[in-house]
């Protein structure tokens, strides 16, 4: 059997722990949750969770900045979901919305986030669909393949065209739009998935922790690629 890699789920007072934590033992990880930076030196991985506002999770995070900054630049998996992929942007329109001023993100992933259109509904709360715009480990089948659909539309990962559980009012606009890995509809196309350039920083605007067999194939995805 292949090895557990050492995954570190930052604790940083926001997010889904225990179910991040329990979904990634399910993918095969070894996980360390922890709230010391110094402890993100020996994860082959690190997962930064998140449910909440911008500015707070900025404000409690702000230990955490050097740590997953060295692991980005180092090359080493740093994933994040719901509020976390947020964090990993510049900025976001929701301190200016709240009257809270400009917060400055971890800037790992060059973009802003912004507020859904006013006559849309939010949070956008729910199952949605995923649609692969380009490859990236995180969107790949354990075995590496593409799905028949995403075959059929040119574009790789298996989980092109399945469903995940999103809740969020806003989303990420990334300066690149390469960094675009998934789109989602919802009153037109958003980025549910990032990633940057090198492609070791990403992040989920979903829940994979709640989004079924789905967000476990991606949390599968993320652990198998931080055994590589």
């Amino acid at each position: 059997m292949p090895s557990e890699p050492p995954i570190a789920v930052v604790d940083y007072g926001l997010g889904n722990l225990r179910s991040v934590t329990r979904g990634l033992e399910r993918a095969g990880a070894d996980v360390t949750l922890t709230d010391e930076p110094g402890a993100l030196d020996d994860a082959d991985g690190i997962v930064l969770p998140g449910v909440g506002a911008f500015s707070e999770g900025m404000e409690n995070a702000g230990p955490f900045r050097g740590a997953l900054t060295d692991a980005a630049a180092e090359g080493r998996p740093v994933f994040g979901i719901c509020l976390g992929m947020q964090m990993l942007l510049t900025g976001s329109e929701e301190a200016d919305h709240v009257g809270e001023g400009d917060v400055e993100g971890l800037d790992l992933v060059p973009g802003r986030n912004v507020r859904f259109d006013e006559a849309l509904t939010v949070p956008h709360m729910g199952w949605n669909e995923l649609d692969v715009e380009r490859d990236h480990p995180i969107v790949a089948g354990v075995d590496g393949g593409p799905s028949e659909t995403s075959r059929a539309n040119g574009a790789g990962g298996s989980v092109d065209g399945e469903y995940a559980y999103f809740v969020h009012s806003y989303y990420a606009r990334p300066d690149d739009e390469t960094a675009v890995v998934t789109t989602t509809d919802y009153g037109g196309d958003f980025p549910s998935i990032v990633a940057d350039e090198a492609g070791n920083v990403f992040g989920t605007q979903f829940h994979p922790e709640k989004s079924g067999e789905t967000g476990l194939q991606i949390l599968r995805n993320f652990v198998d690629y931080c055994r590589q």
